[in-house]
């Protein structure tokens, strides 16, 4: 069980960025394999980027490709996502969470422990 706390997030016009950052606790951070997801208004979960335990696997839903990065400081037991270009349609609450499987999961049910959300809003 890991507790996932992110922050970060804000408001930011269109074409800007920001950098989210998701601190653990709780339990050994290097041996997890994490992701970000996404929540809209009316909208299901959606993943939007994960990374392996060793920082060398990441992969990205084709909306973020080319302008989000995943990465993770396990000495610091954080993980980020930095957004660029950011666009209104990436408005959504951002969560934090850790998988419980191995491989590259994607969906909602892979993941065990999940932070709270950090709200991100992209104005035209």
């Amino acid at each position: 069980q890991v507790q996932l706390v992110e922050s970060g997030g804000g408001l930011v016009q269109a074409g800007g960025s920001l950098r989210l950052s998701c601190a653990a606790s709780g339990r050994t951070f290097s041996s997890y394999g994490m992701g970000w997801f996404r929540q809209a208004p009316g909208k299901e979960r959606e993943f939007v980027a994960g990374i392996g335990w060793n920082g060398d696997n990441t992969y990205y839903a084709d909306s973020v490709k080319g302008r989000f990065t995943i990465s993770r400081d396990n000495a610091k037991n954080t993980v980020y996502l930095q957004m660029n270009s950011l666009k209104p349609e990436d408005t959504a609450v951002y969560y934090c969470a850790a998988a419980r499987i191995l491989g590259s999961p994607t969906m909602v049910t892979d993941f065990g422990s999940w932070g709270q959300g950090t709200q991100v809003t992209v104005s035209s």
